[in-house]
């Protein structure tokens, strides 16, 4: 089973910017779809981004034109750039394996002043 570590939560200010990465423990160059989620305190956890293994992507359209995602299949790593974070971008950020429907242990974003 390909496990899933995700890195590069933290504090930021408003407007700010954080990249985060997900490595995994085995090839994914084989995963046809790769996936960013988070969930905020008391809510459910919500799409954020995903990526095929064609290149196509999509976004909630709360991250539209601010996140990117994207993937490197040499150094199985899937990763998220965070643009102009606002204080509602705040939650535990979770990378998912579509296709077997594992996830990673999470890391926490906080944007705050």
């Amino acid at each position: 089973q390909v496990q899933l570590v995700e890195s590069g939560g933290g504090l930021v200010q408003p407007g700010g910017s954080l990249r985060l990465s997900c490595a995994a423990s085995v090839s994914i160059a084989s995963i046809n779809a790769m996936g960013w989620y988070r969930q905020a305190p008391g809510k459910s956890r919500e799409l954020v981004a995903r990526i095929t293994s064609g290149g196509n992507t999509n976004y909630a359209d709360s991250v539209k034109g601010r996140f990117t995602i994207s993937r490197d299949n040499a150094k199985n790593t899937v990763a998220l750039q965070m643009n102009s974070l606002k204080p509602e971008d705040t939650a535990v950020y979770y990378c998912h394996n579509n296709d077997a429907g594992s996830w990673g242990q999470g890391t926490q974003v906080t944007v705050s002043s």
